[in-house]
């Protein structure tokens, strides 16, 4: 295929990029399993393992703006097959470090710069430059599936890994199998010039960052996203350890219930990706934070089960990552795709900061008091504000003047 004709492939896109995401997020999602393993191991307090957590997704995000802008300046294969390499050797060094500030700000670097290179802003870009607008929410959405089956796939995975081979040779396995299938999957991201700068309008880095910060409808999307990393990334490292805590003891318990996250976040990913083609996006994600809040508020109300784990397990899965979609879908639609993933990147900045502050107050609080109340009642009235923060969104394109060319 020549660079006359369409060089990308969607389908090849969705397939190579769900391989990256499905290992990516698969993998990171099972982080919480490891907690009490290394905690017990090393004599660390809860606290130190939700620090390294909360620094490798503050990093993830601090790092995201970045790895999008040299996506979409020089492709994405490249800064997929960097993460590759960055995520192999953070978790060679969780596996290996014993001294707690190595291990939280080696793991945090590594661990951070990698997902900043495999997650969904960097990959965004190329997949909106393949999917015809039409198609656009939907491939996001097919995207977010795919990470998706990576909790599903992932989740028991890596609790038979720590269980039949201990934790630290769960993490070499791991690493091993992330470089070899990301690098495989990454030869299918090549991206002629044309297309990795296609966009229209010609924007410098810096003006497409002022036109975005001053735009309201970007700063509600910001407060959304900052909301939904503080709820997802609490329940999923802190969830194991909350149902312990109650008395379910019985490992598999979490395990099932964080597989059933991943598993009905497939299909919630994906009806977000199909109704945001129909229907008003910021309706859509208003609606997503609004439930969040009352499906946690009813697991707190109603009696401690098996089943009711399940049951929350269920709604919050298909609650998920469906924000995904629609944000990545309104930041294509108002911005255009010349600088996508970056503004994808400023955005998930944005989430990782809430997911920095869910997943370390949630240790910070549990070791000052004892248990996680303040902090799920923090994450039901955050959902409630984000809630209310989508509903003024514009979704409409922005309308530039046209630029001149010089005589």
């Amino acid at each position: 295929m020549t660079d006359s004709t369409r060089a990308l492939d969607l389908k090849t896109v969705l397939i190579s990029t769900g391989v990256v995401l499905t290992l990516a997020m698969g993998v990171r999602h099972g982080f919480g399993f490891w907690m009490q393993p290394i905690s017990q191991a090393n004599g660390w307090s809860r606290e130190t393992f939700s620090l390294a957590m909360a620094m490798q997704n503050l990093l993830w995000g601090a790092f995201g703006p970045f790895a999008g802008m040299v996506a979409d300046r020089y492709g994405t294969m490249r800064v997929v097959i960097f993460g590759a390499l960055c995520y192999m050797a953070g978790l060679v060094w969780m596996a290996t470090v014993t001294q707690p500030l190595l291990f939280v700000t080696g793991s945090g670097v590594l661990i951070g710069l990698a997902l900043a290179c495999t997650g969904f802003g960097a990959v965004s870009g190329i997949i909106g430059r393949a999917a015809p607008p039409e198609k656009r929410s939907w491939a996001f959405g097919v995207s977010g599936a795919a990470s998706s089956f990576g909790q599903f796939l992932m989740m028991p995975v890596e609790q038979v890994l720590i269980s039949t081979m201990g934790w630290q040779n769960a993490f070499f396995l791991l690493a091993s199998a992330v470089i070899f299938l990301m690098l495989l999957a990454s030869r299918n991201l090549r991206e002629p010039k044309h297309e990795v700068a296609a966009g229209g309008h010609h924007q410098s880095i810096g003006e497409a960052w002022r036109e975005a910060v001053r735009n309201r409808s970007f700063l509600l999307l910001l407060a959304g996203y900052f909301v939904c990393g503080f709820q997802v990334v609490f329940i999923g490292v802190h969830l194991p350890a909350y149902l312990k805590d109650k008395g379910i003891a019985n490992a598999s318990v979490a395990v099932m219930a964080l597989a059933l996250i991943g598993l009905f976040n497939i299909f919630g990913s994906f009806t977000a990706g199909q109704l945001g083609g129909k229907l008003p996006k910021r309706y859509l994600l208003s609606f997503i934070y609004f439930a969040r809040s009352v499906v946690i508020s009813l697991f707190l109300l109603a009696p401690l089960s098996q089943w009711s784990v399940y049951v929350f397990a269920a709604a919050m899965g298909f609650l998920w990552l469906s924000t995904v979609p629609l944000t990545n879908g309104i930041i294509a639609s108002v911005f255009g795709l010349k600088h996508m993933s970056m503004l994808a990147g400023v955005v998930f900045f944005s989430h990782q900061i809430g997911s920095f502050l869910g997943v370390w107050l949630g240790g910070y609080l549990f070791d000052l008091r004892g248990n996680y109340d303040i902090v799920w009642g923090i994450a039901i009235a955050l959902g409630v504000m984000a809630g209310l923060a989508n509903l003024p969104i514009n979704e409409r394109p922005l309308v530039r003047e046209p630029q001149l060319k010089a005589a």
